[in-house]
């Protein structure tokens, strides 16, 4: 049992959504996902994580600017002021990263821009969006969100999604994790405007390579009673505060070991259920997965 001082300011924590990344969460982990969602314990960033946010932000920036000057020269020019950027927003990172592991961070994001355009040309077409953040509630109450990194829409009205990836193409079970995602922002689109996306596209800038999915209506159907299903769930273990760990191969990556009973240690004291949204953190928290 925990005591709290009663003279204390009370927690705001934001009420929990699902995204693509607390969904797999849960499914991989349902003491993960009580620890990012409701406990919001902190994790290390990792160069690759920062990498792709400094990448992230370096096309929006590029997107923002006429086509006529997108041109390869100038996207690389983004680089340190996306990264100035990053910081300003989070300034822990800059004594996390620096000297000579700030350069080849930077040099490799430089790598990553230039081969973007090995993929595609920005100087022909406008996006209608770049880092479009969606919050949509399905019909039975299930609550949507996340951010969609790029959404173009064809002289002939047919949409397409797109999201950057700076790692390399997927492998095994990272690409049912991909297709995932993929689905998920198809259901979004097709509930926020009643049109099922013509294309969903990933794009993997380590190495070149595409993922391209073509959504029907009736798979995102049955997709979206899914989502509501794992909703349930989630619900259902917010009320008891049971969420039980689920020993994986990727708990060699997690951050939370020493928490963890499957590894000897002990969760916290579970603070119950967010009901209080807090935009600022929704922000942070949804933009970061």
């Amino acid at each position: 049992m925990s005591i709290t001082d009663v003279s204390d300011p009370p927690v705001r924590r934001s009420r929990p959504a699902l995204s693509p990344s607390r969904a797999n969460d849960f499914k991989q982990c349902p003491l993960l996902y009580r620890f990012r969602a409701i406990d919001r314990i902190p994790e290390r960033s990792t160069t690759a994580q920062v990498k792709g946010t400094v990448v992230h932000a370096a096309l929006e920036a590029l997107y923002a600017i006429p086509s006529s000057k997108r041109d390869c020269d100038s996207a690389v020019e983004l680089i340190e002021p996306a990264w100035d950027k990053v910081i300003t927003e989070s300034p822990q990172l800059a004594e996390l990263i620096s000297g000579k592991e700030l350069a080849t961070l930077l040099e490799q994001a430089r790598s990553l821009v230039t081969g973007y355009y090995e993929m595609e040309d920005p100087t022909r077409f406008d996006p209608e969006s770049c880092e479009q953040r969606v919050e949509i509630e399905l019909a039975d109450g299930t609550p949507l969100r996340g951010f969609i990194d790029r959404i173009d829409v064809a002289s002939n009205g047919m949409l397409r999604v797109v999201d950057y990836k700076t790692g390399k193409s997927p492998r095994e079970f990272t690409e049912a994790k991909a297709l995932f995602q993929m689905k998920f922002y198809a259901l979004v689109v097709m509930r926020m405007r009643g049109v099922v996306p013509a294309q969903l596209k990933l794009m993997y800038l380590a190495d070149k390579q595409s993922l391209t999915y073509k959504p029907d209506e009736g798979e995102l159907v049955r997709f979206e009673r899914m989502l509501s299903a794992i909703w349930r769930a989630i619900l259902a273990a917010g009320e008891s505060g049971d969420f039980r760990p689920k020993r994986g191969k990727l708990c060699n990556w997690c951050d939370h070991q020493a928490l963890c009973p499957e590894f000897g240690g002990t969760p916290p004291a579970y603070p119950g259920w967010p009901t209080t949204v807090d935009a600022a953190n929704l922000l942070v928290s949804e933009s970061a997965s």
